[in-house]
């Protein structure tokens, strides 16, 4: 909505009676009501139960004892400090290793970019477990990563490159490079190249240049992607437990076998406050620092931001870092103009942002790829290299109840889930994007909690609340739940699609005698259309791909794919798990080219 319509429309309010003008704003925020309601009942009320748990004994009086357990026990504190470890180092490398892909395709030509795009949205959009399990073909003792050291000589024996902190990292840091690529992009997108122009102009040299002018206008991104993989990685399970060892048991882990195995609700619920917190803590200081609206496309304006003591000393010592990075730079820069060319000189810039492009492409494609070949084995083992061709494990997959059964149960739950979240989250994105009224961050960080709040979390407090309903095992159950995963992503989604809508032809609609809903039906409602459906696909795949509220929420006779997919990656691997990761690979690919088709006709529209 432009500064002309919120003009116009609080010059109307101030026309109307003080009643009439508060009655009027509040009809506006009425869209909002339906996913408050929605997030307060199966969200908010169930986590803030579980939580209890942790400060209050079964007779309802206020306690420590967890707390002071959790502390004292160092078994507890190893593994918190073990969680913080690897989100710290999945942090690092996701954001350092996604920079080189995301500077490049902000500098590609528009045409370019939305091709390249997709091969980084490909890995993103496919099942973790369908990465996770790659890693398990390459990195084991006769995958294809070893197989390549021994040829080359470069080791005598087989490396040991899972079941440690190495294969947990490889596997979490494949899992979070697009994410960080997606989320510092839009931010590189509207950098105003005229100033790093006019620097050149004044005499500054290229490294001085990217880090004194285009690295700081980076730093919302940058903290963005941080904040995102880090919060993220907290509450990781499935690459730890499938590709690490018991020194690299997580937060999460320990969770769900409080849960699962000892029945021990207030030790879970207390270990669950440590990682709310956590997750708190880094949530405000985004907002401290950078601002929560520019995670929903706003200007970070932090000159209307109340500045801290903390927010000074890490100003300062970015800068201090950035200007020593500059300066270090602009020598090795200084050397390399002396021994090379000058053509050679200035296209190594170039030469250098392609093949780190490249390589991190390659390194987030090419894992995934090694499954297709290891589907078509005609042995009883998983081998990236084959030895002949067979159809027989995708005939097994397709015999078998087990799997058919979870694909159908997945397939609608994922529609269903998509449908809630797309009607809830699509009156909420209304709502906000045509609206300015006070506490409007707040809503949103409403809105986007369930992101912030750790999965287990939200998984254990339904568990708990659907135990009480008699929703575990169920269809229904399994939907709301999943719904709540995906309302924020459609929000934002159909948010991003509105500010860009033109609002002067719902105005038009208007002068020609239609009214509001009849404009909404045959205006805007067709023209973000391709808005619309894109951010059902993105609830869609946030529901088909989702485990770990589903490890709580289903049993019995209703799985789901990934569900299904766990249990067996726990038993054994085998070619089955291979052809089920392949099909999963062909429908995730063909839903992104759709969604991609989707985007570029909200584009034109």
């Amino acid at each position: 909505m432009s500064s002309r319509d919120y003009q116009s429309s609080s010059v109307a309010d101030r026309g109307m009676p003080p009643l009439q003008s508060r009655m009027r704003r509040a009809r506006r925020l009425l869209p909002l009501a339906p996913l408050f309601a929605f997030l307060a009942i199966f969200f908010f009320f169930p986590v803030a139960q579980i939580l209890s748990l942790s400060a209050f004994d079964q007779g309802g009086a206020f306690t420590s004892a967890n707390f002071t357990k959790a502390f004292s026990d160092p078994l507890y504190f190893d593994v918190l400090l073990i969680t913080f470890k690897i989100a710290g180092w999945t942090t690092v490398i996701s954001v350092v290793g996604g920079f080189p892909v995301a500077y490049y395709l902000a500098n590609a030509a528009p045409h370019s970019r939305n091709a390249l795009v997709i091969w980084v949205l490909l890995p993103f959009w496919t099942s973790f477990l369908v990465r996770t399990f790659a890693w398990m073909i390459l990195l084991g003792r006769n995958g294809a990563v070893n197989q390549l050291l021994l040829a080359l000589g470069i080791v005598d024996a087989p490396a040991s490159l899972i079941f440690n902190l190495t294969g947990t990292l490889i596997g979490m840091s494949h899992a979070m490079l697009p994410l960080a690529v997606m989320t510092m992009l839009p931010v590189m997108q509207t950098i105003d190249g005229n100033l790093s122009r006019a620097a050149e102009t004044l005499g500054a040299g290229r490294a001085q240049i990217f880090w004194r002018i285009y690295i700081p206008q980076c730093m919302p991104g940058i903290s963005a992607a941080a904040m995102m993989v880090f919060i993220s990685s907290l509450g990781f399970f499935i690459t730890p437990a499938l590709l690490g060892g018991a020194r690299e048991t997580m937060l999460t882990q320990v969770i769900i076998t409080q849960i699962q195995e000892l029945l021990n609700w207030p030790a879970a619920s207390t270990l669950s406050v440590l990682l709310l917190a956590a997750s708190i803590v880094v949530f405000v200081a985004y907002d401290r620092v950078v601002g929560l609206s520019s995670l929903a496309g706003g200007s970070s304006d932090r000159s209307a931001r109340s500045v801290t003591g903390w927010s000074r000393i890490l100003d300062l010592l970015g800068r201090a870092i950035v200007n020593g990075l500059g300066s270090l730079c602009a020598s090795i820069g200084a050397v390399l103009a002396k021994l090379l060319p000058a053509r050679a000189f200035r296209g190594l810039g170039r030469a250098s942002s392609l093949v780190l492009f490249l390589l991190v492409v390659a390194f987030l494609l090419i894992p995934t790829l090694f499954v297709i070949p290891a589907s078509f084995t005609p042995g009883n083992a998983v081998r990236a290299n084959p030895n002949g061709f067979s159809l027989r494990w995708y005939e097994a997959v397709f015999a078998s109840s087990d799997w058919t059964s979870a694909a159908w149960n997945s397939l609608v739950v994922g529609l269903a889930s998509g449908a809630v979240a797309l009607v809830l989250g699509t009156m909420a994105a209304f709502a906000m994007a045509w609206n300015r009224f006070p506490g409007k961050t707040a809503a949103l960080a409403v809105i986007l909690s369930p992101l912030i709040v750790p999965r287990i979390v939200i998984a254990v407090a339904l568990f708990f609340l659907y135990s009480k309903l008699e929703l575990v095992g169920t269809v229904t159950g399994l939907v709301i739940a999943h719904a709540v995963l995906a309302v924020p992503y459609v929000v934002i989604t159909v948010m991003a699609v509105l500010a860009t809508y033109d609002r002067r032809l719902d105005q038009a609609a208007a002068v020609m005698g239609a009214g509001r809903w009849q404009t909404l039906r045959r205006i805007t409602l067709p023209i973000i259309r391709p808005g619309l459906l894109s951010a059902f696909l993105f609830a869609f795949v946030t529901s088909f791909d989702e485990l770990t509220v589903a490890l709580f929420l289903t049993g019995g006779s209703f799985n789901t794919l990934p569900r299904q997919m766990w249990s067996d990656l726990l038993l054994q691997i085998n070619p089955t798990l291979a052809a089920v990761a392949t099909l999963l690979l062909v429908l995730m690919t063909g839903l992104l080219f759709l969604n991609e088709r989707f985007r570029r006709s909200a584009g034109r529209s």
